[in-house]
């Protein structure tokens, strides 16, 4: 293992994933330490089985405490330079941590990079925009050619400077899921740049592939929409509400949503979820 690898440890956040977490921690570099914190998940026995490798440890949640604050557990008590933000259903390539490294080391000035992420079939994938930034800060669509700094980065594989995760408090633990990169992003930025390691390389599967349950769609629709709402405020996108609201109402009404149990459970929940958040109140949406 490279010396250079010891700078970075791998934080991983499991909510019954061990069908996909295999992959993930064979595509580490041997030895590279991994803090795995697993949110309850009914396939623990799996789990611990996984963790049983070289620098690899296992926090086991008593509940499913959500991605952020799981994030911030597992990253709590790390002493290396680095920490690399990965979900379960990642993959790195062989090289990808050296990249990493090297491009913060060629940029001093930057706080936090993403790599150049693909799907399983090769296909590129980059997140140029999110809507807690004014269209003016949006870039281009496709993915860039050389390394440049960005606006926002994706949580799905985060490379940030310890010293700066600590400076800024870590992940909101107020959000529960959905918009906490966003976030972390934008109050980073306050102590310097966010960039692309294009040369560093990320496999990113992603969800999908079950059929819709209405109970999980709910679920991470209210999510999502407490999230938008809080997120929104806090960084002060006045009118969040009202606009979120005029195009929410539409689809909550179309008669798709009468039809679908698991379309009126997203739409509906949805809803529930940006108005709980426009009246203040926690973020205690249905836990799975």
């Amino acid at each position: 293992m490279p010396l250079s690898q010891h700078r970075v440890t791998v934080v991983t956040v499991a909510y019954n994933s061990s069908g996909v977490l295999g992959a993930m921690l064979d595509s580490l570099p041997d030895g590279t330490p991994c803090v795995i914190v697993d949110n309850a998940s009914r396939d623990r026995a799996a789990l611990r089985a996984l963790a049983d490798r070289p620098g690899v440890s296992l926090i086991e949640n008593p509940a499913n405490e959500g991605f952020g604050p799981a994030c911030n557990r597992g990253a709590a008590g790390v002493t290396s330079e680095f920490l690399l933000f990965l979900n379960p259903d990642a993959r790195l390539a062989p090289d990808t941590l050296d990249q990493l490294i090297a491009a913060a080391d060629a940029h001093p000035e930057a706080v936090a990079f993403n790599p150049r992420f693909q799907d399983d079939a090769g296909q590129g994938a980059f997140k140029r925009s999110c809507h807690l930034l004014p269209r003016s800060q949006w870039m281009p669509k496709g993915t860039p050619a050389a390394d440049c700094a960005l606006p926002v980065l994706s949580g799905a594989a985060y490379f940030v400077r310890r010293a700066a995760f600590e400076a800024v408090g870590g992940f909101d633990p107020a959000i529960f899921l959905f918009f906490e990169d966003d976030d972390l992003s934008l109050r980073l930025r306050g102590l310097g740049t966010l960039r692309l390691a294009r040369a560093a390389l990320v496999t990113h599967t992603g969800g999908g592939g079950s059929a819709p349950d209405p109970r999980i769609e709910g679920f991470k629709a209210w999510h999502f929409g407490w999230s938008r709402i809080y997120a929104s405020r806090k960084h002060g996108r006045t009118g969040a509400y009202v606009k979120t609201l005029v195009r929410a109402i539409p689809r909550a009404l179309s008669p798709r949503t009468w039809v679908s149990a698991p379309a009126r459970a997203e739409r509906w929940g949805y809803l529930r979820g940006i108005t709980q958040a426009q009246l203040n109140r926690p973020n205690i949406g249905a836990r799975l």
